[in-house]
């Protein structure tokens, strides 16, 4: 018997938030890859958005084929997986909001200034504020475990910033944006299997 639409529909989502990660650090390691003037200590990660040629392509076309990923996470698999409850329902939109500034990341590249620092610091303000925020939901459905995973990645998530800007411990943002955005991807991968075996 087929399985009904919206169930498809919520594994396609949930697969979403696995493959998202998959593929913008690919494209991300490929943009670096083409571009040997990069330096982890003297440029943000989107300088290699406004790199001519294939270094900008792959970049830019990673960066919003990510958001649309993680928006499919938020909108078909976080929302019937947490939002039941009106927090759920807050987090799982901060999260979606932040997908949508990852896709303005990749729209709006360094040449669009002031926009693309403002979707920027909206993107890594937003995910960590989403996360802390679907811990309080992991929490009160009695998910300690998943609660306590949760808010340890928002913490590592913002800690890099937090620090970059107290102590500001390497010159430009491509380190604190990776360890943001690995602390991230990782929660959504295994968020995203144990859903699927759910």
């Amino acid at each position: 018997m087929p399985e009904p639409r919206n169930i498809i529909y919520q594994r396609l989502g949930v697969a979403s938030g696995i493959v998202a990660p998959i593929v913008g650090f690919a494209c991300i390691l490929g943009a670096i890859v083409s571009y040997s003037q990069f330096s982890w200590a003297n440029n943000a990660l989107s300088d290699l958005g406004v790199v001519s040629g294939t270094t900008g392509m792959i970049f830019n076309f990673g960066l919003i084929v990510t958001g649309l990923l993680t928006f499919n996470f938020a909108a078909f698999g976080l929302f019937n997986y947490l939002g039941k409850s009106w927090v759920g329902k807050i987090g799982v939109a901060v999260f979606a909001a932040a997908s949508l500034a990852l896709i303005a990341i990749g729209v709006f590249n360094e040449n669009f200034s002031p926009t693309h620092y403002i979707v920027s610091a909206a993107f890594f303000v937003l995910m960590p504020l989403s996360l802390f925020i679907l811990t309080f939901t992991f929490w009160f459905s009695h998910h300690r475990g998943l609660a306590g995973f949760t808010v340890l990645i928002g913490a590592t998530a913002a800690l890099p910033w937090i620090l970059e800007f107290t102590l500001n411990y390497v010159p430009n943002v491509a380190v604190p944006e990776t360890v943001s955005g690995l602390a991230v991807s990782a929660w959504a991968i295994v968020l995203g299997r144990k859903m699927l075996k759910a």
